[in-house]
């Protein structure tokens, strides 16, 4: 083999394990590279949010179902109001509920919809409606602190 063509297939090489991390960089860090997908898009109004972030996964029995795509703050009803978008082969009953719940005691936070039991299903642009705000631990535990110091004799 001359040195023109070991050459190539070095860099061939080289070349296709650059573009293998590349796409396992960008598959880790949730910013989706390959087919298209068809999505919808709805929103939910929550209390407290905690620390959930845009790229956050829509999870429905452990099953990502789509991802977060914007946190915003409603300025009439004071609330976050958080975008999904679900992959259109998941359909969700209109009266689905969302909750904001995290991965072990200081994982990721990510939105958990589960299922009602309409008929008819969310479409593009609809919100939803059932929602439950995420815990903070610092608040439990101070309510838990204020309590047992209110309580007579501090038990």
């Amino acid at each position: 083999m001359n040195s023109r063509a070991l050459e190539f297939w070095v860099g061939l090489f080289v070349l296709i394990g650059f573009a293998s991390l590349l796409f396992l960089a960008l598959k880790v860090g949730n910013l989706g590279v390959g087919g298209a997908t068809t999505e919808y898009t709805v929103t939910a109004l929550f209390n407290n949010i905690g620390g959930l972030k845009v790229r956050a996964p829509v999870r429905s029995a452990g099953v990502t179902v789509g991802r977060v795509t914007a946190v915003d703050f409603d300025t009439k009803g004071y609330q976050a109001k958080v975008t999904l978008n679900i992959d259109s082969t998941y359909q969700f009953p209109k009266d689905t509920s969302a909750s904001i719940l995290t991965t072990g005691v200081l994982g990721e936070n990510y939105v958990g919809l589960e299922a009602g039991g309409d008929d008819a299903m969310l479409v593009s642009g609809d919100q939803i409606t059932i929602t439950q705000s995420a815990v903070v631990l610092e608040q439990v535990i101070g309510r838990f602190l204020y309590d047992k110091a209110q309580s007579p004799g501090g038990k």
